[in-house]
C-alpha cells in the first residue's frame, strides 16, 4: 500500500525527494528487498557473503525505486513490479562487481570493494551469478515484452563499458562517442526501469515510450553529474576520492571539452597523462586548473541540467498525481548531487 509522505522536496533539500520517493513505494521496495535477499541465497557460501557486501554498501536502490514509482503511476497494484524492481537491482550490483574489476577500484561508496576485499575472481563469478538470478526473474515474471525490454538493456550494459575501453586513454574521443558511452553503461538501464513500470501495468505504447524517455534522459544526466564529481570537492563528501577518473586516463565530458577548448601546450599535458598514462605529483591540480579554466564541468552540469529538463518533459502525458510528483523532483535530486 502507498503512504502519504510530509516531507517536500525543495532547492535547499533536493535529497528530500528521495525520502519522498522511498516512502511512497515502502511497502513495495520492502517486498523488493525481501526478493533481493531470498534470491542471493545460495549454499556456495561465498555467493550471498560477497553479494551481500556490496548489496549493503549503502546504495540508495535509485534505479528499482524508479521501477515501483513508475508501476504505482501507471495504476499497477499487483506485485510483478517488485521482482522486476530486484531483477534490475541484479543488473545493477553484477555490473558494479564487474566495473570495479575492470577499474581495478579498492573503494565502492566509500567502503572496500568486493574485489579488493574477496579477490577479482569471485567478484566476477559472483557478478555472473547475479546476472543469472536477474534472468530467473524475468522469466519467472513470465512476460516476453519485460523478457525483451531487461535482456536488451543487459547487452546494450555491456557495450556500453566495452567501448568505455575502447576509447578509454584516447584523446581523439568525440562527444558524440562519449555520450554513447554514457547512454549505454548508465542510461539504458534507467530507461528499462522505468519503461517495465507501463509494461506491468498494460498501459498504451505511448506511455511505455515516455517512460523510456524519462529513464534514459534522467540516466544520462545521473551519469555526467557523476561524470563532474568526479574532479568536484564534493567527492570527499561523498566517501570518494577526487580524480580517480584521472588516474585511470578515463575520458569523460569534463576533460573531454578541456582537450577540445585548450591551446596547444595544453593539449600535449592532456595527451601525455592520459594517453601515454605519465602522471606525476600535481597534475591532477594542473588538470583541475584547466578544467576550471574553460569551465568544463559547468558545461557538463549544463548538458546534465538539459537532460533533466527533457526528462521533465517525458512526464507531462501522465496525470497528477504523488508518484509523477516524486519522479518529477528525483530529476532535481539526481542534479543538485554536484552543488
Amino acid at each position: 500500500m502507498s503512504v502519504a509522505v510530509t516531507p517536500t522536496p525543495d532547492d535547499e533539500n533536493p535529497e528530500a525527494a528521495l525520502v519522498v520517493l522511498t516512502e511512497l513505494v515502502r511497502d513495495d521496495l520492502e517486498l523488493c528487498n525481501r526478493l533481493i535477499v531470498e534470491h542471493m541465497d545460495s549454499p556456495v557460501s561465498l555467493i550471498p557473503q560477497l553479494a551481500a557486501h556490496i548489496v549493503a554498501a549503502g546504495g540508495k536502490r535509485l534505479r528499482p525505486l524508479l521501477t515501483l514509482a513508475a508501476a504505482r503511476m501507471c495504476g499497477y497494484r499487483g506485485e510483478r513490479h517488485a521482482a522486476l524492481a530486484a531483477c534490475v537491482e541484479f543488473l545493477h550490483t553484477a555490473t558494479l562487481l564487474h566495473d570495479d574489476v575492470v577499474d581495478e577500484s579498492s573503494l565502492r561508496r566509500g567502503q572496500a570493494s568486493a574485489n579488493a576485499l574477496f579477490g577479482n575472481k569471485p567478484s566476477v563469478l559472483v557478478g555472473d551469478f547475479l546476472f543469472a538470478r536477474a534472468f530467473q526473474l524475468m522469466v519467472r515474471d513470465g512476460s516476453l515484452r519485460v523478457l525483451a525490454i531487461l535482456s536488451q538493456a543487459a547487452a546494450t550494459i555491456v557495450e556500453g563499458e566495452v567501448l568505455q575501453l575502447v576509447i578509454q586513454n584516447d584523446t581523439a574521443t568525440t562527444e558524440e562517442q562519449y555520450l554513447q558511452v554514457i547512454a549505454g553503461k548508465t542510461a539504458a538501464l534507467f530507461a528499462a526501469a522505468t519503461e517495465i513500470g507501463a509494461v506491468v501495468a498494460d498501459r498504451p505504447e505511448a506511455e511505455a515510450q515516455a517512460l523510456h524517455a524519462y529513464g534514459r534522459d534522467l540516466g544520462m544526466a545521473f551519469q555526467l553529474v557523476d561524470d563532474a564529481l568526479d574532479y568536484s570537492a564534493r567527492q570527499a563528501e561523498l566517501g570518494k576520492t577526487v580524480g580517480d577518473d584521472f588516474r585511470e586516463g578515463k575520458i569523460t565530458l569534463p576533460v573531454l571539452l578541456a582537450f577540445q577548448r585548450g591551446d596547444e601546450a595544453e593539449r600535449v599535458f592532456w595527451r601525455r597523462v592520459l594517453e601515454e598514462r605519465e602522471q606525476g605529483e600535481g597534475d591532477l591540480e594542473r588538470a583541475l586548473e584547466l578544467m576550471r579554466r574553460h569551465d568544463t564541468l559547468g558545461a557538463t552540469l549544463a548538458l546534465a541540467e538539459d537532460y533533466g529538463r527533457s526528462a521533465q518533459r517525458a512526464l507531462d502525458l501522465f496525470p497528477q498525481g504523488p508518484e509523477r510528483q516524486a519522479l518529477s523532483d528525483i530529476i532535481r535530486f539526481c542534479i543538485a548531487r554536484a552543488r
